[in-house]
């Protein structure tokens, strides 16, 4: 199973400890998955990287997936509402917070 982990970045100062933090839990929680953790991989993007091109990034590492896991703040962000409509369309394993 690999899972990714969607949640709120934008605006959020404290995203890359909060992502890690669910990386941790998840992997204690899910035993042999493999976490997709897009706050770590895209942390290394050139900062005139536009939203737009993140999202395009992050559907593709998505599109690695077979489950989604949501944050409890996944609701404040487009971005991780559009990965939510995107995984559910796509018969994911829907994980977390994502009523």
């Amino acid at each position: 199973m690999k899972i990714y982990i969607s949640g709120k970045i934008t605006g959020d100062s404290g995203y890359i400890e909060k992502f890690k933090e669910a990386e941790k839990k998840i992997r204690q929680q899910y035993k042999g998955c493999e976490v997709i953790n897009p706050a770590v991989i895209l942390q290394t993007m050139p900062e005139s990287t536009t939203h737009e091109e993140y999202m395009m990034i992050s559907l593709c590492l998505l599109d690695m997936c077979d489950s989604i896991y949501l944050l409890p703040d996944w609701k404040e962000s487009k971005g991780a509402k559009f990965e939510f409509c995107w995984a559910s369309n796509r018969g994911y394993k829907l994980m977390g917070c994502f009523l």
